[in-house]
């Protein structure tokens, strides 16, 4: 069956190896868990909530950032390459026909950055970065996530920091834009 054109958004956010200080010689940011919230813009709810776990390749989960999102070692080990992470993106959650949006600029050039070693980037040009769009619409400088949800009066639901969480958080406030009819057109992206 065929989805309408702009009806469904994909929101995602992306957690990535990190450290207390300087990235450790040898070692580079990498993508260690997508996290992704599908939203249905025509009826103006979250339709589905998706979690891909993936395994690093030049880089190791360690304490700090254990303590930030939550994830381990041994549990990234278990995830997928992200050639097929990125591959489960466009193949289950057409990524490369839907608009898709982020917290900031961040997740896409983490993308970028990755897929700049030969691995196809699952997106199309559509994206639309919510943390922009939600300042413009209430007239404020950016802010965090979290300090977003504060001000729409929203709950943080789930851990700060854990990709599907995130992702599910922050299409709460793509519908609350949504819902002030301040969200960009599909022509507008």
């Amino acid at each position: 069956m065929r989805e309408k054109i702009g009806r469904f958004l994909n929101v995602v956010d992306v957690e990535a190896t990190c450290w207390d200080g300087p990235v450790p010689p040898g070692q580079t940011n990498e993508i260690i868990e997508i996290g992704l919230c599908v939203v249905d813009l025509e009826e103006r709810a979250r339709v589905a909530k998706h979690r891909i776990l993936v395994r690093p390749e030049r880089s190791e989960v360690g304490a700090f950032c254990t303590g930030l999102t939550g994830l381990t070692q041994d549990e990234v080990d278990g995830g997928v390459p992200f050639r097929e992470a990125c591959a489960l993106l466009e193949r289950e959650h057409r990524s490369h026909e839907r608009t898709w949006a982020s917290w900031g600029d961040y997740d896409r050039k983490q993308f970028e950055r990755q897929c700049g070693g030969g691995v196809r980037y699952p997106f199309g040009r559509r994206h639309v970065n919510a943390k922009a769009v939600y300042a413009a619409s209430h007239g404020l400088r950016r802010m965090g996530m979290a300090g977003a949800l504060r001000h729409a009066g929203l709950p943080l639901e789930g851990r700060h920091h854990s990709g599907a969480d995130d992702a599910w958080n922050i299409a709460a406030l793509v519908l609350d834009i949504a819902g002030r009819g301040a969200w960009p057109a599909r022509e507008d992206v």
